[in-house]
């Protein structure tokens, strides 16, 4: 595990402080909303194809090639954003990052479910995604203040960390290099049910992520509005993993989609006003998204892994990531789209209200193995 964290936790810097800071890159180039939504929107249609085909290509060349690569596409095209702000290029290397953010998603969840007995899977995924919120808690809020204060090259080198990550990689790979072979097809429908849940509340929480910098009045604020959203998704996913192995984490799904709806409306309700944010209501409903947008990963990722036996581990960690991803995407694409026709405050609210179409399912009891 300390391997895995190690290396989950330079993956995700280099991803983590280029998630705001690229989208403004490519504004900076002369691209407008929706040329800045696709620049993350990109990275994650090209993450979740990636995705789809990490468990096959584990089973056949092993942890160490597959964990290597991720790393390298990751970090290494991160150098060459200094070389243009011109949208298409900024794109190019969103796309080259994607395939590296598919393989590094699916290999780290997949080796949580791997290292660790069921019994405390909710701990060491509450830990694993300490690893993955604590960088995002540093770059996504400072990440906009950086640019401001120091310029695009430093949050640039910043993204090349992943290509450190091969260390720890390697390492990880010599200890652990059997990937069971599935008897049969994954039980895909299990799935659905985690995954869809999964990908609502990222979309709403990518959306704040995408957009924060340009949707508040105030720089200062949009980094308080970050950092709150960051920090309080890393205490709800740390901790909320202790509660699901205890409880159950169907006990706490439903109310975390509710509150989702909730914090997108306090936000929605913030930026109404573009010269004028209200800082309450913005830093009180990052809170709540925060919180939602935490917890919610560690338990959809909980029932997933309990809905499959070990020799899908791999798939339902594709799944599940295919659900975060493409909920990212979405929500940079879909809220971009719809406040070029109307507003931050009308699209914002929009990806509230989709969030809160999933309660049903939220209450739904799950099929086991």
């Amino acid at each position: 595990m300390a391997l895995l964290l190690a290396m989950t936790g330079l993956g995700f810097s280099g991803y983590a402080a280029l998630l705001p800071v690229a989208p403004l890159w490519a504004v900076h180039g002369g691209a407008g909303s929706v040329g800045s939504g696709l620049v993350n929107g990109v990275l994650m249609l090209l993450t979740v194809l990636t995705q789809l085909v990490v468990p096959g290509a584990l089973r056949r060349l092993g942890w160490g090639p597959v964990l290597v690569t991720g790393m390298l596409l990751l970090g290494l095209p991160s150098a060459l954003l200094g070389l243009s702000d011109a949208l298409g290029p900024v794109l190019a290397v969103s796309a080259l990052r994607g395939l590296g953010f598919g393989i590094v998603t699916v290999t780290g969840s997949a080796l949580v479910a791997e290292l660790v007995d069921p019994a405390r899977r909710g701990r060491a995924i509450g830990a694993y995604g300490l690893a993955i919120t604590g960088p995002q808690v540093l770059f996504l809020s400072a990440g906009p203040w950086i640019v401001d204060r120091f310029g695009f090259g430093v949050v640039f080198a910043l993204g090349v960390l992943p290509a450190l990550g091969t260390f720890p990689a390697l390492a990880l790979a010599r200890m652990h290099d059997h990937v069971p072979a599935p008897p049969e097809r994954a039980p895909y429908g299990r799935l659905l049910r985690p995954m869809v849940l999964l990908l609502a509340v990222t979309l709403a929480g990518g959306a704040l992520i995408t957009f924060m910098a340009q949707m508040s009045s105030s720089a200062l604020l949009s980094t308080l509005a970050l950092l709150l959203l960051t920090v309080s998704a890393a205490l709800a996913r740390w901790r909320v993993g202790a509660l699901a192995d205890r409880s159950g984490p169907d006990t706490y799904i439903w109310p975390l989609v509710v509150l989702t709806a909730v914090g997108m409306a306090l936000v929605a309700w913030a930026v109404r006003d573009p010269a004028a944010t209200d800082a309450v209501a913005l830093l009180l409903g990052a809170t709540v998204v925060g919180v939602s947008y935490g917890g919610l990963q560690n338990l959809t990722l909980v029932v997933a892994f309990e809905s499959v036996r070990r020799p899908h581990y791999g798939s339902a960690s594709a799944v599940w990531n295919i659900g975060f991803d493409a909920g990212t995407g979405l929500g940079s694409v879909l809220v971009g789209a719809l406040a070029t026709g109307a507003s931050f405050s009308g699209a914002v609210l929009a990806g509230g209200l989709l969030s809160l179409l999933t309660l049903p399912l939220a209450l739904r009891a799950r099929r086991r193995p």
